[in-house]
């Protein structure tokens, strides 16, 4: 206040103009001890704290704006990700592995340049009801909570009811972090063959107070050395999607599509159907549920994936929950129910229960 102050004095002496900036501080902690069955062949059991998701992914940040005048703005965001149990660095150990990103803003929309969300993400954000849930989509394609690239263009504008948007990555991922989402070894940027670990989505959405619909396609390209198989530029990883939400009183209901193409799979073509609802039972208590299904095309390949979730709010920062999920695997797959921590596949077609009672409070 007192530098704002001085700035505002100055101002009326020298009559220039003032530029204003904003920066906050945010974060979320959010754990809690989750206990998972019917793990490898043996059908073992465990019981741990996770590391990645709760309800939500713990993280901190900085974001920050300055008013330049005329209706425009520049920004940036800077976000943590950290593992609660351990107090380790998520995404490949990034100091600031969520978001990275520095762009201007306007009438126009916001143009960015750094470590960001890709469209595939802020269109499912609000139709896919659990979203990085312990028990959720997560668990069925692990990109899907982690649909960001480094070295991206991203543009997103909103013209009165619609929104478009559309990122371009020179190159997706510079982190080595073993065969997983966290780092998947493509950094691109590459003379030689201008294809190398490309990235780019788009999206168009159209939103009123009571519902949307959205339409999203994200594109990867590999790279030698890359994990998933994509271990060159002529083979691709898309996802297009189609979702959308309501809202029914004190419910919102949610829906969607996902079809993937992974060049990289024998089985390349697949579909994954969500469908969802939460409901605000009081103030402070709120439930949640969803179901999913995937299916690999040609194949006997299939899953059922049925989660919920209950949600008590001690105040609008700290709220205590319980989740549960359940996964049904047929043919080859052995997906975990979970996607809060590595190491807690089933055996082949099998079936796995989880539980989880945590904690999330924001800051």
């Amino acid at each position: 206040m007192f530098r704002r102050a001085v700035a505002l004095a100055a101002t009326s002496l020298l009559g220039s103009p003032v530029w204003a900036q904003s920066v906050t501080l945010y974060g979320v902690v959010d754990t809690g001890v989750e206990f998972v069955n019917r793990i490898g062949a043996a059908h073992d059991n465990v019981v741990r704290m996770p590391n990645l998701s709760g309800t939500v992914p713990s993280r901190w940040g900085l974001r920050g704006t300055e008013d330049l005048g005329g209706g425009l703005k520049s920004l940036f965001v800077l976000e943590s990700g950290f593992a609660p149990d351990s107090g380790g660095a998520n995404q490949g150990g990034r100091l600031f592995g969520r978001q990275a990103f520095v762009g201007l803003s306007g009438q126009w929309g916001q143009l960015s340049f750094g470590r960001q969300y890709t469209m595939l993400f802020w269109s499912t954000l609000d139709s896919d009801i659990l979203g990085p849930n312990t028990f959720s989509s997560g668990s069925l394609d692990s990109y899907l909570p982690n649909a960001r690239a480094d070295n991206t263009i991203a543009y997103k504008g909103k013209f009165g009811g619609f929104t478009v948007g559309g990122t371009y990555s020179f190159g997706r991922d510079t982190v080595n972090a073993g065969p997983s989402p966290s780092g998947t070894n493509c950094p691109g940027e590459n003379p030689a063959d201008s294809r190398t670990c490309r990235e780019w989505s788009a999206m168009l959405r159209y939103e009123t107070a009571n519902w949307s619909a959205n339409v999203a396609y994200d594109s990867q390209r590999g790279g030698p050395g890359a994990f998933g198989g994509l271990t060159s530029a002529g083979l691709r990883d898309d996802r297009l999607t189609v979702n959308g939400y309501a809202m029914l009183g004190d419910a919102k209901l949610g829906a969607g599509w996902i079809r993937r193409d992974n060049r990289a799979s024998v089985t390349p073509r697949s579909d994954l159907f969500f469908v969802g609802g939460s409901y605000a039972v009081t103030r402070a208590i709120s439930v949640d549920a969803e179901a999913f299904h995937l299916r690999f095309h040609g194949s006997g390949n299939k899953a059922w994936l049925f989660a919920a979730r209950a949600n008590y709010a001690f105040s609008k920062r700290t709220t205590a929950y319980s989740t549960v999920g359940y996964i049904d695997n047929r043919g080859a797959l052995n997906y975990s129910v979970s996607s809060a921590a590595p190491g807690a596949n089933p055996a082949s077609g099998g079936n796995q229960m989880g539980v989880m009672l945590g904690v999330k409070t924001v800051f």
